[in-house]
């Protein structure tokens, strides 16, 4: 067992602590020299890169569903501050620096988050999915990564969606962030709408650079540590040329793993690690 943090011991420091990260958060955003994308424009570049829906309920949680209920309006908060989002060149996307003050004037609901490795519930539950759904935009685009997180556990299945297994981005105000760069000399510009139990993303730009992307991810591998089932998948990229659909380049991105906290499918091979 590894040793209790100072809040764990003193849980009535822990409001003071969570003040501190966060402030401490934001104070590095001013420092670092980024120019962060801030502006949100009505009308829509011409050029569509890439649609994705997914859906926003998800039945098999465990929990009541009104806590989905909850998700589904603190994602409709959340996403009011990033759709129309221009991401010019030399700019810098955080997903925090937009969505911190999403709840200024309406308060999120209790939704479902995970704290210390344990499912509970919290206001603001559920961004995590706004953030998963802007990664695999992402991806689809030529914007450089700076920071993604996987999330560590898996709580509960997925409702199915385009999105392989392993391309997730958590979030966590203070601690986490999904940040990308626009090292291109193109415009792009985040859209969401909601439809039918759905949340719809949409990547645009300004122009047409020819190239497509397609992401997939390797048949996920289930192992067992010390009593623990994790999932093991690796995320590649191939670069396609929109005209003729050559390969123009394939790229690993990253291997991810996450544990598994819900029961696997019968028959799922299983090996043991360590």
């Amino acid at each position: 067992m590894g040793r209790k943090r100072l809040t764990q011991i003193f849980p009535w420091l822990l409001p003071l602590r969570i003040k501190q990260k966060v402030f401490c958060f934001y104070l590095k955003m001013r420092l670092d020299r980024n120019r962060y994308a801030a502006q949100l424009a009505d009308a829509l570049l011409p050029h569509l890169l890439f649609e994705s829906a997914c859906p926003i309920y998800n039945r098999n949680t465990g929990f009541p569903m009104i806590y989905q209920q909850n998700k589904a309006f603190n994602l409709k908060l959340a996403a009011a501050t990033v759709d129309k989002l221009l991401i010019r060149p030399g700019e810098t996307f955080s997903f925090w620096q937009l969505v911190r003050f999403a709840d200024r004037d309406t308060s999120y609901r209790e939704g479902l988050v995970e704290i210390d490795g344990k499912l509970t519930t919290r206001p603001g539950g559920g961004l995590c999915q706004l953030s998963n759904l802007l990664f695999w935009m992402f991806l689809h685009t030529p914007l450089t990564i700076v920071e993604r997180r996987g999330h560590l556990t898996r709580d509960f299945p997925e409702p199915e969606s385009d999105a392989p297994p392993g391309v997730d981005a958590t979030v966590s105000e203070g601690w986490t962030d999904l940040k990308v760069r626009n090292d291109t000399k193109l415009t792009f510009q985040v859209t969401f709408a909601f439809d039918d139990g759905q949340i719809i993303g949409r990547v645009y730009s300004d122009r047409d650079n020819g190239l497509c992307y397609q992401v997939s991810c390797s048949k996920p591998v289930y192992f067992r540590v010390k009593g623990a089932i994790f999932e093991e998948v690796e995320v590649t990229r191939n670069v396609m040329d929109s005209a003729s659909g050559m390969c123009l380049a394939s790229e690993p991105l990253y291997k991810n793993r996450c544990q598994i906290g819900y029961s696997l499918p019968k028959g799922t091979k299983v090996t043991v690690k360590g």
